[in-house]
């Protein structure tokens, strides 16, 4: 139950100039994913000087995690809050976007009450939220009975190292979420700071990404190319098929996995990354390998490797030689003992809104987000946050709704740890 004598203190120090300084100081750093080290530096500065108790917490040195305590008086309940530093879009990603350099990627600026830039609302933005809460926390003395833990992680963005993209710059959750819970103590409960439109969620997809190669014959000269000859053996001809029906299984696999609980919808999406397939230096000859990078995501309990199967069953279907490597498996989970923690941020938000706190959208509950990482270990957590602006090469969040998270966030602290 929150204190009702404790939360003007508290409120009152959450001002909406402090936390789109905030935000927008962070989204101008930039931090895309492998590169996260001076926005972390950044960050750590930051939670210093406001008097936290802070710690680098990384696994290399240029790509670190900042852990942030307010301390409790006991080991009661606690409480952490959690954002990533990384953010989606690398300058060099040509193979992504046309124009992988524009300013809306990687910085952020203030259009009247609005926030612009990618950084911002993802996750800069949530992050600052709950940094400006904990602040106020502090500042206004309240004596906590458990420690709220702040963790601005690194590796959260879906990347993984395949084929020759090897090393640091390419592996994500296992420098994040996973290493800081295991180098830190274990919070009793967690909420993921993302965009949710303010909506509840505690359960989300995991993924599982394969590589499906196909097979053409010897590579051929130009010159001696026959068109007339079926089956093509080039192999970009031959997955052209394998393409087409893998987009017609998806639609049957999302529909026949859909997977629904009181924590939110999760609907398995498939989605076709990469293509490899030649060298684009040597077009003199047909290529005897095309590479197909599938990104399938799965629902709580489910195996992947059968997944593996219905892929190896759909080459054969189609005809084609090939091969199916599996080389992510991060399954999804669904927070259990999650309540005490629902019943304070249902709490928080009515006190906010005054309404109830809804569940997430599917389309919420079917991403990856770092509250997987906090169930699979055992520790009820679920994502909450304020409303993201997104389409048309357009990504802002409103500094009101900014404030109201960072609100939501002290008074669900309040109700946790005070």
């Amino acid at each position: 139950m929150i204190d009702p004598g404790k939360v003007p203190s508290v409120l009152d120090r959450i001002l909406p100039s402090e936390v789109a300084e905030l935000a927008l100081h962070l989204a101008n750093i930039e931090s895309p994913r492998g590169l996260e080290g001076e926005c972390a530096e950044a960050i750590y500065g930051w939670c210093v000087e406001t008097g936290f108790t802070t710690r680098r917490v990384g696994l290399l040195e240029d790509r670190f995690n900042v852990l942030a305590e307010v301390p409790g008086a006991t080991r009661s309940l606690s409480l952490a809050f959690n954002a990533h530093i990384d953010t989606w879009m690398r300058r060099d990603d040509t193979l992504i976007f046309r124009d992988p350099t524009k300013d809306v990627y990687h910085r952020g600026w203030r259009e009247g009450d609005l926030l612009i830039g990618n950084p911002v609302g993802n996750d800069k933005g949530p992050m600052a939220a709950f940094l400006i809460a904990a602040k106020a926390l502090l500042e206004a003395g309240i004596d906590l009975r458990g420690s709220i833990y702040l963790t601005m992680v690194v590796g959260e963005v879906g990347q993984d190292a395949v084929d020759e993209f090897q090393g640091p710059r390419y592996l994500s959750k296992e420098f994040g979420a996973r290493y800081i819970l295991n180098h830190m103590p274990r919070p009793t409960f967690a909420i993921c700071a993302e965009a949710t439109a303010f909506r509840k969620g505690w359960v989300e997809a995991g993924k599982a990404f394969f590589k499906i190669t196909v097979f053409g014959e010897e590579p051929l000269y130009t010159p001696f190319v026959d068109h007339d000859v079926q089956p093509s053996p080039n192999a970009i001809v031959r997955a052209l098929p394998v393409i087409q029906r893998i987009e017609a299984w998806a639609g049957e696999y999302e529909r026949r996995n859909r997977y629904e609980s009181p924590g939110g919808t999760v609907i398995p999406k498939v989605n076709i990354g990469a293509i490899r397939g030649g060298d684009p230096t040597m077009i003199i000859q047909s290529p005897e390998v095309c590479c197909i990078y599938l990104d399938v995501r799965t629902v709580p309990g489910q195996r992947s490797e059968l997944v593996a199967g219905e892929l190896e069953d759909l080459l054969r279907d189609v005809g084609v030689e090939g091969r199916v490597e599996q080389f992510v498996n991060r399954p999804g989970y669904e927070a259990r003992g999650i309540e005490p923690l629902v019943d304070a941020l249902d709490e928080a938000h009515t006190l906010e809104f005054a309404r109830p706190c809804e569940i997430a959208d599917p389309a919420v509950c079917s991403m990856w987000r770092d509250h997987n990482v906090f169930n699979e270990m055992g520790i009820p957590a679920l994502t909450y946050g304020p409303t993201g602006i997104v389409g048309d090469g357009r990504f802002a969040m409103a500094i009101p709704d900014l404030v109201q998270a960072a609100r939501v966030y002290a008074l669900t602290a309040l109700a946790v740890c005070g």
